[in-house]
């Protein structure tokens, strides 16, 4: 299958930025009975391969946050210099240069990136699904049909939520082209023009479309792109995943096996309801969200997952096949080696 150079920015949910750092060495100490503690726990420190992690907030960066939390705590395997950023493009930026090893990132941005950079970027993981949803204030859509004719507020332009939107658009006869207006926003912006409006329509993924709900009563949800994507019997959207540097993953086997191993526990931990109220505190304590109770709002619809490997093929194909179908752009030109996946043969 042929390549051809694309690439495209993603704006994402506009949240702030945070850095977060793995735990300092132990003090060797003199006293008498701590030298061996204190000299084991800087060894181990040592041992422990440094890898630059970057991820985005919102959905994309939920699953991480207990990772964050552990290595903080220093009892993960890797010592991981973490940051959290609010834009697809500081990651592009970051893996491009060499300055990120691993990192969470949209899935068609992955493909995007991993064919301007030559196959330089492998896919690790999908962690998330269906996140996107059509909230409405005062106008009373309840089908996609409904939206030709109206302006549409929405986030994502150049990454997932274009390309589902026009795609959905499209299958339900509206032509995203000159049926509906669509304004290209920040999600803050986004938030912003459905509060100061008497009546309104956006797209926006969670957690910030539960935070525009929870800030303006009047706005509902009306559409879950999630159900009308799976209507068409397409199979799963994907729309999240982790990916690294191959250079990093050919230098590193076994430090990409254990962020596998840390990352899969991270989100089976994020996802459990029995862990609502701390995974929430996580969430907020690393501005993925923007408090703790949108975070226990929104987990239950960040459709975190986890699936590596083979599964991880099968699952994105599927979903860029129709992407590109329906734009060839919107995935770098074309279907991505068996390369691009990580994992397998």
């Amino acid at each position: 299958m042929k390549r051809k150079l694309s690439l495209l920015l993603c704006a994402a949910l506009t949240l702030s930025l945070l850095a977060g750092c793995g735990p300092k060495n132990a003090d060797n100490s003199s006293a008498s009975g701590s030298d061996s503690t204190s000299q084991s726990t800087s060894q181990n420190t040592e041992d422990r391969t440094q890898v630059n992690l970057m991820v985005l907030s919102g959905p994309t960066g939920v699953g991480a946050a207990k990772l964050l939390s552990d290595n903080e705590a220093g009892t993960t395997l890797n010592d991981y210099n973490a940051e959290v950023v609010t834009d697809n493009s500081q990651i592009q930026t970051a893996l491009t240069s060499g300055e990120v090893d691993i990192a969470a990132i949209a899935t068609n941005v992955a493909a995007n990136l991993s064919a301007q950079t030559d196959g330089s970027i492998q896919m690790l993981a999908v962690n998330t699904l269906g996140v996107l949803y059509i909230l409405d204030k005062n106008v009373g859509v309840t089908s996609l049909a409904d939206l030709s004719g109206k302006t549409i507020y929405a986030t994502g332009k150049g990454a997932n939520p274009e390309y589902i939107l026009n795609y959905l658009l499209t299958e339900n006869g509206v032509d995203p082209a000159n049926d509906v207006t669509i304004e290209w926003l920040t999600a803050e912006e986004v938030s912003a023009k459905m509060v100061s409006s008497d009546s309104a329509i956006c797209m926006l993924p969670v957690p910030a479309a539960t935070a525009l709900m929870a800030k303006d009563s009047a706005v509902k949800q009306a559409i879950s792109l999630s159900d009308a994507w799976d209507e068409l019997g397409n199979g799963s959207l994907a729309m999240g995943c982790v990916v690294a540097r191959t250079e990093f993953i050919e230098e590193n086997p076994q430090a990409v096996a254990d962020f596998l191993t840390e990352y899969e526990a991270s989100i089976d931990y994020m996802k459990d309801e029995a862990n609502v109220d701390a995974a929430s505190e996580l969430v907020a304590q690393y501005k993925i969200t923007p408090s703790a109770a949108i975070a226990a709002a929104a987990i239950p619809q960040c459709n975190l997952t986890f699936a590596s490997g083979q599964e991880m093929k099968d699952l994105v194909e599927g979903y860029f096949s129709v992407l590109f179908q329906a734009n060839p752009a919107s995935i770098g030109g074309g279907m991505p080696y068996d390369s691009f996946y990580y994992g397998v043969a």
